[in-house]
This record gives C-alpha cells, sequence and structure tokens, in this order.
C-alpha cells in the first residue's frame, strides 16, 4: 500500500522534504544545559521551544530572579529558580555542574536576549565544555542581530563589540583596533553612556554613517539611521531613555589602501623593499610585496632597483 495522508492523498516531495527539515519535541534530557533567550522587550518573541523548556527542566539559572520572576509568571512557569550573575559566576558554576552531573537538567536565562552573548553565560558555558557536560542552545531574541537587521548598513560582514571596556587603557586600544575595521561595527551601551560613547567614536574613527536603535522590540522602539556627528549632537540636546545598540558602517578597504599608498610614497623603493628584507622576506617576495603596497606593476619596482644599480 502507497503510503498517503490522512485525506487519502500521497504526501507531495515539497511536504516531505518540509517535515524532515524540522524536529518537532526534543524532550528535555537529565544532565543538559539549556541556554534559553528570552525576550529583549516584547513578551511575544519568546519562542514555544523555550517556553515548554523552562516548565520542563528541574532548575532555572537566572541573571537576575526579580525581573525574570515576572517572565515566568507571565508563562506560568513554576519550576524552581536560582541567581547566576556577574558577581557569582564562577562559584555558583561549580554548584550548577554539580546539579549537572547528578542529572539534574538546567536552564539558564538572562535578563534579555541571548545567554552568553556580552553576559555571565559565556563563563558557564566555557567550564561546562571543560567538564564534558552537554550544552545546547534555544535560539531567540539577540539585539546585536536585531539592530544590525534594522540599520540599513552591509550586513554579510560584522563584528560585535558588546560593551567597550571600563578601564580606559584597554578601552582606548579597542578603539585603535576598530579604525581599520571594515566590517560592520556593533556596540553596546547604556543610555547614561551613550553621548560619551558616540563622541569617542567620532574622535578615534571619524565621521562614519551610524544608526543608534533603542528600545528594540518595544512601543517607542526607534532606529536612527544618520552619522556620528548627528547623533552626539542630537543626544546631547535630548536625553537618551533604553538600552542602546549603535551600529557602524566599517572602513572602506578602498580608502586604507589610499592612505598607505599615500604613506610608502614618503619613502623611495629601495627603501620599501629593504624594509621588508629586515623583516625576514627574501628579496623576491620583498619586491612583491612592495609593488603591491604601492598598487603598481612588480617589473615596475625591479626596474627601479635596477636603474638605482646601473646610475
Amino acid at each position: 500500500m502507497k503510503e498517503t495522508d490522512q485525506k487519502g492523498k500521497k504526501p507531495s516531495r515539497t511536504d516531505q522534504s518540509s517535515a524532515d527539515a524540522f524536529d518537532i519535541g526534543n524532550t528535555v534530557r537529565s544532565g543538559v544545559l539549556y541556554l534559553c533567550a528570552t525576550p529583549i522587550g516584547n513578551l511575544e518573541d519568546i519562542t514555544l521551544r523555550v517556553i515548554r523548556t523552562l516548565k520542563e527542566v528541574d532548575l532555572i539559572a537566572a541573571e537576575d530572579t526579580r525581573n525574570s520572576r515576572k517572565l515566568l509568571n507571565h508563562f506560568e512557569i513554576r519550576t524552581p529558580m536560582t541567581s547566576y550573575h556577574e558577581y557569582n559566576k564562577i562559584e555558583k558554576a561549580h554548584t550548577l555542574i554539580a546539579k549537572l552531573r547528578e542529572g539534574k537538567s538546567v536552564a539558564l536565562i538572562t535578563d534579555a536576549g541571548t545567554p552568553g552573548i556580552s553576559d555571565p553565560g559565556e563563563e558557564l558555558v566555557r567550564m561546562c565544555a571543560e567538564a564534558g557536560i552537554e550544552v545546547t542552545s534555544l535560539p531567540g531574541a539577540c539585539a546585536c542581530v536585531t539592530a544590525l537587521t534594522l540599520s540599513a548598513l552591509p550586513t554579510r560582514r560584522f563584528c560585535f563589540e558588546a560593551f567597550l571596556p571600563a578601564d580606559k587603557k584597554e578601552r582606548q586600544q579597542v578603539l585603535e583596533e576598530l579604525k581599520k575595521e571594515t566590517r560592520t561595527i556593533v556596540l553596546y551601551e547604556a543610555p547614561h553612556r551613550l553621548t560619551r560613547t558616540l563622541a569617542e567614536l567620532l574622535e578615534a574613527l571619524g565621521d562614519r554613517k551610524a544608526a543608534v536603535c533603542r528600545e528594540l522590540t518595544k512601543k517607542h522602539e526607534t532606529a536612527q539611521r544618520t552619522n556620528l556627528s548627528e547623533a552626539l549632537a542630537w543626544y546631547e540636546e535630548h536625553e537618551p531613555k533604553g538600552e542602546c545598540v549603535i551600529v557602524l558602517e566599517g572602513r572602506s578597504r578602498a580608502e586604507i589602501a589610499a592612505k598607505e599608498r599615500q604613506e610608502w610614497d614618503g619613502i623611495d623603493i629601495r627603501a620599501h623593499v629593504e624594509l621588508y628584507e629586515s623583516r625576514g622576506m627574501d628579496h623576491k617576495e620583498a619586491m612583491k610585496q612592495a609593488a603591491k603596497d604601492r598598487g603598481i606593476p612588480k617589473r615596475q619596482v625591479y626596474a627601479a632597483l635596477l636603474n638605482e644599480t646601473t646610475e
């Protein structure tokens, strides 16, 4: 007998491939850490799988139990909860790992978004991996990706820096690294530090296209597509409210190459080749690299060196 559906029709190839592409269910297993993404604003952004998992696990580890209690109550989730945050992440991680080794299932949630992204969940995942404990991630809301897709800036290549370091020296090092970054850049920032950060980015990176996204998925969501100087001027006059994501265009490769060529124009070709030879390159490779730096054919470098020799 041929396989048919409930109406007596044979499933189409499209229907069959769609069924094969998804796995419905995935019963919670013992001794597994579940990274559960929670809404970054709109409660409807939680997934059905996360709701079911939070109900079925033995324990929920939450960054802020008071904040998470509101979420759990809304979805009638009665699972026991414990705190796991920046200030107890090492000590509590050992406790959670012990429970996982006993066969308990644990779900990790953050205040908003995906655990492990710019929060202490990163440490717990690392320690579980080292202990040979299974970890799985339940996808969902993430402010980084949400802002990136709203920014109208290139999305194919991007880098995520989260919050800039508080330490002044380390912060300056990161800003220096970002100067030559050609990918779209995504940063998080608190509202009370937004103007300071915009000013530092403007000074370090120049006036680039930018998008400042606030209150993502909430009633007053905004995605201000502008540039750094205009964004700074706006928020100096208007007090920012709500958590912010800054998205910046990467530096043009053509601009970087042009500036480097200007720098190389300041030395003659022989000095340029000798610089690479002093770094361990053989003569042929040094000539090739010098030609690439200057945007000229290798034969032109060879001719210049030959002319110097015969003069």
